[in-house]
């Protein structure tokens, strides 16, 4: 039977950001999904309301229906999506890359790496990214002609709330030391200037207070668009590997 993978992605991105990720997975014999969040509506009161704790049950509905508890793999604010919801006993195993940290690890740090993005928006109920920011904090490591079709077509407006929620640590705690919890792999790059290299060591580390598999990677090389910038395949081999070794399967 064919193991199912839940792929969660980042805040100002679409699904479609993992289509590198899902090619791979899918050749390795995975069944492969690419989750979106719930779509924005010209309701302010719906914009407003979109924070973690929706998102998190959102896929939580989804991930439920499901005949069998899937490979759940996040990506930024995806990444911090998934470490809740495994925590909550959600899928077999969790691959969190360059995740948004969870409460509690070094606030005051993500807080202040998040002033530029909660002065930006204000009271808005959401917060665009401009090809410049992208350019030079999400995807750095890019050839430009690449950085330019990627923003191009799938960058998207987010909704403010999270941002906040994340620098107040509102609706991101999790039990660190809950030994029940499915295997998770936490991933890094080095070059990462949106969610530091420092903060994903820094769950790791917290994470040490658990039996429960956990596993930690930092890529010298990557920044934070890792799934789909130049040597992406690295990455993605390196949570196959590790999933499979999870599984049993080498």
């Amino acid at each position: 039977m064919k193991k199912l993978v839940v792929f969660i992605h980042d805040a100002w991105l679409t699904p479609a950001s993992w289509d590198h990720f899902q090619s791979r997975f899918t050749a390795c014999g995975y069944v492969c999904m690419a989750l979106p969040w719930p779509i924005l509506n010209d309701s302010p009161a719906h914009s407003l309301g979109l924070g973690l704790s929706e998102l998190v049950k959102h896929h939580a509905v989804l991930i439920a229906a499901m005949p069998r508890p899937p490979l759940l793999v996040g990506h930024g604010f995806g990444g911090l999506i998934v470490q809740l919801l495994i925590d909550r006993g959600y899928g077999s195993a969790g691959i969190a890359i360059a995740p948004v940290p969870p409460r509690g690890i070094r606030p005051g740090v993500l807080a202040l790496d998040l002033l530029p993005v909660l002065l930006r928006a204000g009271l808005s109920s959401q917060v665009n990214l401009s090809l410049k920011q992208f350019a030079n904090v999400i995807a750095p490591n890019m050839p430009l002609a690449e950085q330019l079709t990627m923003f191009q077509r799938h960058v998207v407006p987010a909704p403010t709330r999270i941002f906040y929620e994340a620098a107040l640590g509102i609706g991101s705690r999790v039990n660190f030391a809950n030994d029940l919890r499915p295997p998770l792999l936490l991933l890094t790059g080095a070059d990462d200037r949106s969610i530091r290299a420092s903060l994903v060591a820094s769950s790791y580390g917290h994470y040490q207070c658990s039996v429960a598999p956990t596993a930690y990677k930092c890529f010298a090389t990557h920044s934070h668009l890792l799934i789909t910038e130049p040597n992406w395949e690295e990455v993605a081999d390196y949570a196959i590997e590790w999933e499979q070794a999870q599984s049993g399967r080498f």
